[in-house]
Parts: structure tokens; sequence; C-alpha cells
């Protein structure tokens, strides 16, 4: 098991020499905070104005973390990648929409990749943002409680019935569906939908996924407060497990607002609350089931030590192990190539539609110790290898 994720000839396999220069450029890039600041700027600005640089960024930044424009488009990756071993898990990466037709748009999108999951086993699972289907501040209103005039009433009626199309759609496909986690202030309206939506569909076994955010530090009372209700309503429980993608906005909100910032103290701290939160589902894996989602080394290798330990299959179909499309290949294909179940998220949408997901993208790898230092290394140690 140790140095499983070394293997740069079995992570690097699918990527041709030019696509492996790129990404060393590209990431020589993003390791430098100042050149992601500029860089966001003027990509924004060129964008604003309209100019002609959407070949430059979709050659540079976007072919590499994402899988194209269109559903359509991704099924050329996809079918690349599980012809080593690794699904995807598509991904309209469409994000801060307000208005009720992108959130129809959105549903119809996610509708779309079930019927291609169903046809397809390089998809086994598809996913959707909560914010994908309805307003920030609706969810924000309706996890405080707050009284919904008629109007928001109705509104709220709307989402939860994409919600429900969406799950009882991928029910009928038999094909997972993933929900992913924002920010904490929207998030308890997110939950308690996600929760019914488990109540309805998860019955004799997963195929509803919620997310929790490790870097949240009530995450753990949270996931055993669930275990407590899915076991006397008779439910299994889906978690894609992550550390967290808003921290920084997150901490900076909770001083603005006076309240306790609801980010663990320390990396040290998340690192312990992502391991104890999958050890917890794994002595529990009877009646649940876990999406792994990390770029942590350390988290994967304790993870599969754990399914060691319980003599549990590398393929067990309760186990899935993930990571994002252009980053830690190392994992996600050494993975594979050991029959393990794997699922790379693959973005998609139009250029400029997903730019705010390619700046999280940069700005992660920036802030991550060690990532973009990491992926660097090794993909010199594969060139070097090949030239050797």
């Amino acid at each position: 098991m140790k140095n499983t994720f070394d293997n740069t000839q079995v992570a690097f396999a699918l990527k041709s020499d030019k696509e492996l220069k790129r990404a060393k450029f590209l990431f020589e890039m993003i390791a430098n905070p100042t050149m992601v600041s500029i860089g966001t700027k003027l990509t924004y600005l060129a964008l604003n104005l309209r100019l002609p640089v959407k070949g430059l960024i979709r050659n540079l930044v976007f072919d590499h973390f994402c899988g194209g424009e269109t559903e359509k488009e991704c099924l050329t990756v996809a079918n690349k990648m599980y012809s080593k071993g690794v699904s995807s898990v598509l991904d309209y990466s469409i994000e801060g929409k307000e208005i009720e037709a992108h959130f129809d748009n959105a549903l119809q999108v996610v509708l779309k990749t079930i019927e291609y999951a169903k046809t397809n086993p390089s998809i086994p699972i598809v996913v959707f943002k909560p914010t994908g289907f309805g307003r920030f501040a609706l969810y924000e209103k309706v996890g405080e409680g707050k009284s919904l005039n008629e109007t928001e009433q109705k509104e709220w009626g709307r989402v939860v019935a994409r919600y429900d199309l969406a799950c009882k759609t991928a029910y009928e496909n038999d094909t997972a569906i993933l929900i992913d986690a924002e920010h904490s202030w929207m998030q308890d309206a997110a939950d308690d939908l996600i929760e019914e939506m488990m109540y309805r569909y998860n019955k004799d076994k997963v195929i509803v996924f919620g997310t929790l955010q490790m870097y949240r530090w009530d995450r753990m009372d949270y996931l055993k407060d669930l275990h407590e209700r899915a076991t006397k309503q008779e439910f299994h429980i889906g978690m894609k497990i992550v550390r967290g993608a808003y921290m920084e906005i997150e901490s900076e909100r909770a001083t603005e607002k006076g309240y306790p910032n609801p980010i663990c103290q320390s990396k040290e701290a998340t690192d312990a609350n992502y391991d104890n939160a999958v050890s917890y589902m794994m002595e529990h894996i009877d009646r649940m089931a876990i999406f792994a989602g990390t770029h942590n080394e350390d988290s994967s290798y304790k993870l599969m030590k754990l399914m060691q330990t319980k003599g549990l299959p590398h393929n067990d179909s309760r186990i899935w192990f993930g990571q994002l499309y252009g980053m830690s290949d190392n994992i996600s294909f050494n993975l594979a190539d050991k029959g393990y179940n794997v699922a790379k998220y693959l973005p998609f949408g139009p250029v400029r539609d997903v730019m705010p997901y390619l700046i999280r993208r940069a700005e992660e790898n920036t802030s991550v110790a060690g990532q973009t230092g990491r992926e660097l290394n090794l993909i010199n140690t594969e060139l070097k290898r090949r030239n050797s």
C-alpha cells in the first residue's frame, strides 16, 4: 500500500508530452499568488470587454480543469478516463444565477446527465449544487426559519420540486446523485431538503448523497444526529466527505457578523475531523455509503487501510474515492489501477460561465500548502522518466 501514489507512469498514462508540459506551465503559474491575482483580474476584464480571449483561456486553463462546454463534449474525456478505470461525475459548474429560467435549465441538464449515465458506464454518478436549483437568499431565509411571503412560498415549492424530480429520476434509473455543500449560512435549508430526499429514495440503498464540509467543526455532531434519525426512520445515509471550499469567506463573515467562526481552528483539526467522519461512516457502512472527496494522500491511505481491516473488496459499491479533474491524477489513476472505485468531478459549461469555478481552482491550489508543489514534482518526475 505504501507509495501507491508515487507511480507517475500510471498517473499520467493518458497525458501526452504536450499535455504534461502544459500542466507544468499551468501549475508553475498557479504557484505564484501574484500571478493568480493579476491573471484573474485581467481575465474578467477581457471577458467583460468582449475581447477574443476564449481560445487562450480554453487552451491554457479550461481544458485542463474542465471536460468541455457541453455534456456531449465531456463524453470523450469520460470515456478516455474510463479506459483506465476512472469514472466521471458530470458537473454543470455554473454559479451565481438568480432567475427561474436558469434553475429550470440546470435541472434539465441534470436530467440529461442521468440519461447519459443510464447508457454509459463511465458516468455512474451525477451531481448538482443547491444554488443551481434555487436562490441563495431563499435558502438562507428558509434555513433561518423566517416567514416566507406567498411569492417566496411558491418559489421554494419549485426548489423542492426540482430536487424531487432530479432525485426521483436518479432513483428510477439506479444512478447515484450527489448534492454539493455551499456556504454555512444557507446550508441548513439544503441539508433538511437533502435529508428528505434520502428518506424518500434511500430506503433500500444509497441513491442520494449529501455533502459534509469537514473544515466545519459542527459536522461530526450533525452526522451523528442524522444517523440517529436515519436509524429511526429506516433510511440509508450517503455522504460526500470533503474538507471544504469557502474557508476565507466563512471566517470573514463570522468576524463581520460577530458569531463563532464555523471553521476548525487549524489545518490539523480539519484533517482529524475529516478522518473521523470517514471512520464513523465505515463503522456503520452497512447503512451508509461514502464518496471520499479528497486530494490528501494520507486520508486516502487511511480509508484504504480501513477497507482492508474490515475485509472489504477494493470495488465495494458503497465506497468511492473522488478527485477533481485536472488534479491529483496520481491518486485517481493509481487507485483505479488497484481496482478501487474512483470518480473524477468533470466540470462543464460555457467558458465565461465556468470562470468562477476555474478561479476557485487556481486560488485553492495557491492557498493549499504543498498541493501545487506536489503536482509539479509528479509532472517533472514523469517528464524525466519519459526522456530517460
